[in-house]
């Protein structure tokens, strides 16, 4: 995966409550096994009508707004436990997707993908929200290292919590078969240690 340390980037505002996974990526295109192409699909039935057709409401066919950072309202991600919503997101190009709660399994999933899940409080999701809007060219920036999300601009900021592993593995671009093998020194020394023991 990706190492994560610092994003700094414009982000997409889509301040609609308990977005579930079928609405992130419905449950029609989750034949596929392969992770590529996904994103093609990302909220197919918010962006396209019966026809195809992008609806131009919908913010992600809004020009206004681009960026790698996806603000969403209340409780992202509930609903089944398709581990596709991620793969969608990550494969449109977004890296961090901020909300004030997300779905357990969606946020596992999130983070075993290389997605930074970000949750903020309330009322500081709000003030994101609006700066966003009211400027859409506005940046955030997530120090993943220092767990902290500043507004750029202004001298607003929150903090974070996230697994010590699943920070580490981002830090370093590890999934879990890399970080195994990051510590392969350390388990042949264990190994050795136990049988000289026995």
């Amino acid at each position: 995966m990706e190492k994560f340390i610092k994003l700094q980037s414009t982000a997409v505002p889509l301040p609609i409550e308990n977005i579930d996974t079928d609405q992130i990526i419905p449950a029609r295109f989750l034949k596929a096994t392969n992770k590529v192409g996904f994103g093609n699909n990302l909220f197919r039935d918010w962006r396209y009508d019966s026809n195809d057709t992008p609806i131009n409401s919908f913010i992600l066919n809004d020009n206004t707004y681009s960026g790698s950072i996806l603000v969403a309202g209340d409780n992202f991600g509930c609903g089944s436990s398709r581990e596709h919503a991620a793969w969608a997101l990550a494969d449109y190009g977004f890296k961090v997707i901020i909300s004030s709660y997300f779905a357990d399994i969606f946020k596992g999933n999130a983070l075993n993908n290389g997605l930074l899940p970000i949750q903020v409080s309330p009322e500081f999701l709000k003030t994101i929200l609006a700066s966003i809007q009211e400027n859409p060219v506005s940046t955030l920036t997530i120090d993943l290292e220092a767990q902290t999300l500043w507004i750029d601009g202004s001298n607003l900021s929150e903090s974070f919590e996230i697994d010590s592993y699943k920070k580490l593995c981002l830090i370093n671009g590890y999934d879990d078969i890399d970080f195994l093998i990051s510590q392969k020194e350390a388990i042949e020394n264990f190994e050795q240690k136990r049988v000289k023991s026995l």
